[in-house]
């Protein structure tokens, strides 16, 4: 399997997930020194099904909590479904107030 190649492209204010030379997923955000808004995760239509988004959101979200100075708000409806099934890593989620 090819290997996949994932950043933080923060002058597009996304994460990328490639195999390849093949963008398959991404995360759009807002980010405002505080709070990583995650406002859309998306995997390109021919690469669904195959667990990419979970794996786009899984590195982001252990970014962030390796950096340690951003909270996410899950907007997107995928990312919050991904945090719901994984309340183990819900410490670097945004309290709501």
């Amino acid at each position: 399997m090819t290997e996949l190649r994932f950043a933080n492209e923060t002058d597009a204010s996304r994460y990328t997930l490639h195999r390849g030379d093949d963008l398959v997923s991404v995360i759009d955000y807002r980010d405002d020194g505080t709070t990583l808004a995650m406002t859309r995760v998306y995997t390109v239509p021919t690469y669904r099904g195959k667990g990419f988004a979970a794996e786009v959101v899984d590195r982001a979200v252990a970014e962030l909590e390796t950096r340690g100075d951003r909270v996410v708000q899950p907007v997107c409806w995928y990312a919050a479904d991904w945090f719901a099934a994984h309340p183990d890593r819900a410490a670097v989620l945004a309290r709501r107030g």
